[in-house]
């Protein structure tokens, strides 16, 4: 790649709600700057980025794919992150590495949801933003009214750059804002173009859009702002200059109208991102973390070396690969090793491989401002910092990855799956930071859970295709509790004489209800010697055993104290076990005495949805027993917050889904135990009595 500097790096994150043209751009991309030499289509399953077999199969993008191209001596690293709210863990990650968020907005669709969390990403991420109106070729396409609505849902400060010639079948070209030419396409998609003037119906347009650019980039610049509003000419230069700074700073936030599919306007596109959008060093230093001490990280290649690791991906020819973003410094594969900080380990390196879809290209250096792949990298996780022993100690922050909220209980379904699934899980858990897994210690469910059902049923086949584990799955258990509401008192008396010794304990133990949450408490107010200060510890022991089976239906008990505050013993017949199964009998009959009752977790919900769906959301929440606790709105955008047992939830991605056709999304984290209703209390208990009994 030559002799390379930072300042000729241009990394983009393509993000968008799914369906709004990101791999049919990377798609044009390539193929314009003659990188492939036919342009593959989304649906036929035959584009660069969508190369895994599940993004084939289902014509959507599943995970971040890294494209590497070189235009006007410029590097881009084109990041084609997924636009599925199952995905959307990859799109916060690729944002976080990337230089600059590439909004693609579908002039037919307009603004939706994974639109707006692209956004909030960028937002987070402090990430210099432009937004692209697509598919401008579409039939209904409004470039004027999705303009219109990103400037009143995100920002004032969108600016077109690229204006359309035409719409639907009649769009033929697009109108550069910055050099006042127009270029006319050839309709076959070849991407060819003429140039020349605007038509006359755009000049208005074109003048009114340049003058906005010139006054938000002089405002970067006092100097260049007195001039301008004196009048004077502002220089080419000054002005290519400032607007650099103004989108860096997200003063200017560039608007493209293009159709990537009629391949109109894609070259334009490609030429501004060389000539404008932020380099490493525009964007300038970034924060890390060594100790509790902030540490800057520049951009240079004289300084240590730096990276960041934000994605794993197994490739089946390869083996593992480790994708990571250079934040400093420059390092070179031969005979070098590569620390990773977090862990504190040291590993050889082969080489680096610069990514085109599945495709890698060795080469052997690497400096800030790349984002390349590592293969066969043993310790690397994701949100891992990576530098050289010695020289850098600091660790940049984590990823933050979303929540699942969709859960399933998988089952093996031979003995041999069952031995294969640990292995075939942890490989799964290293590529896909939005998965979680666990062995739940009350219900013994193995609980996969993630971002929604298609998310689940992807990460299942994976399983199957790569690592030959079949599973089935079923609906979790509920984590239910048991509790008590009021006082009790009851004695446990076990007694057994059967040649020699026999076996003698006799506990008085005192029930009381503690506050949600509290837990458990065991409280010795024995006095006199009635119980022998070496058995009380079998009586503690005895409870903590059995609270976690109690009386009513098998689950555990919670939020009571326990007082021992009488018994009586054997001088030769009494021991530690006599007294646990003594414990026991004064257990399952104070507990029940004690108005016992179930309890079930509570989620806290948020669930974010266009105005129109409001009335059915609303609904939907009171037929799941939720309570509706706020609103706030966000634009056209309205966002519910509700608490709703977990028992209603577990299909709630998906019927989410349906219920807004596909416009909704939602978080869910746990809040709090309360009181099952006693209808449904019935009804858990009487199954849970059932499948006891059919397991003997």
């Amino acid at each position: 790649m030559g002799v390379r500097k930072p300042e000729d790096t241009r990394s983009f994150a393509l993000c968008a709600h799914g369906g709004a043209g990101k791999t049919s751009l990377a798609e044009a991309m390539l193929f314009d700057n003659g990188n492939i030499t036919r342009m593959g289509n989304v649906q036929n399953g035959n584009t660069v980025s969508d190369f895994q077999s599940e993004e084939q199969k289902r014509n959507i993008s599943i995970s971040t794919s890294l494209l590497t191209l070189e235009r006007k001596g410029k590097t881009f690293y084109v990041l084609d992150a997924p636009g599925y709210a199952d995905f959307t863990g990859e799109m916060s990650a690729a944002i976080r590495v990337a230089d600059t968020a590439v909004i693609l907005v579908s002039s037919v669709g307009g603004i939706e949801v994974q639109t707006s969390k692209a956004w909030e990403y960028a937002e987070h991420h402090n990430a210099p933003v432009s937004f692209v109106i697509s598919k401008m070729d579409r039939e209904n396409a409004d470039f004027e009214k999705v303009l219109a609505d990103i400037k009143g849902q995100f920002s004032q400060n969108a600016l077109p750059v690229l204006l359309p010639i035409g719409s639907a079948d009649k769009f033929t070209g697009v109108v550069d804002v910055l050099k006042g030419k127009a270029y006319t396409y050839k309709p076959d998609g070849s991407g060819k173009f003429t140039e020349g003037e605007i038509p006359a119906d755009l000049a208005d347009e074109r003048e009114s859009a340049h003058e906005a650019l010139v006054e938000a980039a002089v405002e970067m610049d006092d100097e260049l702002m007195e001039k301008y509003l004196e009048g004077e000419t502002i220089s080419e230069a000054d002005f290519e200059r400032t607007l650099k700074k103004a989108i860096a700073s997200k003063r200017i936030m560039p608007v493209f109208a293009l159709s990537s599919t009629a391949n109109i306007g894609v070259p334009q596109f490609m030429d501004f991102v060389a000539d404008y959008f932020p380099s490493p060093v525009d964007i300038g230093a970034v924060e890390a973390l060594d100790g509790d001490k902030k540490v800057t990280v520049e951009p240079k290649t004289d300084a240590p070396f730096s990276a960041l690791c934000f994605k794993v991906m197994a490739d089946a020819f390869v083996g593992k690969l480790s994708f990571m973003r250079v934040y400093s410094g420059s390092l070179s594969s031969e005979g070098s090793n590569i620390y990773n900080v977090n862990k504190g380990e040291d590993e050889r390196i082969s080489s680096f491989k610069i990514m085109t879809g599945k495709d890698g290209k060795d080469v052997k250096e690497v400096i800030a401002g790349d984002i390349v792949a590592i293969p066969k990298l043993q310790s690397a996780r994701v949100g891992h910092t990576l530098a050289t022993k010695g020289g850098f100690s600091a660790q940049f922050p984590a990823i933050e990855f979303p929540k699942p909220v969709y859960s399933v209980a998988v089952i093996a379904k031979t003995r041999a799956d069952e031995d294969k699934l640990g292995n075939a899980i942890s490989r799964i858990l290293e590529e896909d930071c939005s998965l979680t897994f666990e062995k739940n210690a009350e219900t013994r469910d193995n609980v996969l859970s993630g971002m929604g059902d298609m998310h689940i049923n992807i990460v299942l086949s994976k399983m199957k295709e790569r690592y030959n584990v079949d599973l089935d799955t079923k609906t979790p258990q509920v984590p239910y509790r048991e509790t008590i509401r009021k006082m009790s008192e009851a004695q446990g008396k076990h007694k057994k004489q059967s040649g020699g010794h026999g076996q003698y304990g006799d506990v008085y133990i005192r029930y009381r209800p503690l506050e949600r949450g509290a837990g458990f408490e065991f409280i010795d107010s024995v006095v006199g010697g009635a119980v022998p200060r070496n058995f009380i510890p079998a009586v503690e022991k005895g409870l903590r055993e059995y609270m976690t089976s109690g009386p009513l239906a098998g689950f555990p008990v919670v939020d009571f104290s326990a007082e021992l505050y009488y018994g009586s013993y054997h001088d030769v017949d009494s021991s530690e076990m006599s007294f646990k199964l003594a414990t026991r009998l004064s257990f399952r009959k104070g507990i029940m005495d004690a108005n016992p009752v179930l309890l079930e977790p509570v989620m806290d919900v948020e669930v974010t949805v266009p105005d129109q769906f409001m009335g059915d959301v609303m609904g939907d929440f009171n037929s799941r027993r939720g309570r509706v606790m706020g609103m706030e709105g966000h634009g056209k955008l309205q966002v519910v917050k509700a608490q709703v047992p977990l028992a209603e939830m577990f299909r709630y991605a998906t019927d989410l889904r349906s219920m807004t056709s596909g416009e909704g999304s939602f978080s869910m984290e746990y809040s709090h135990y309360e009181e099952v209703p006693g209808e449904i209390a019935k009804k858990v208990i009487a199954a849970h009595k059932k499948e006891d009994e059919d397991e003997e």
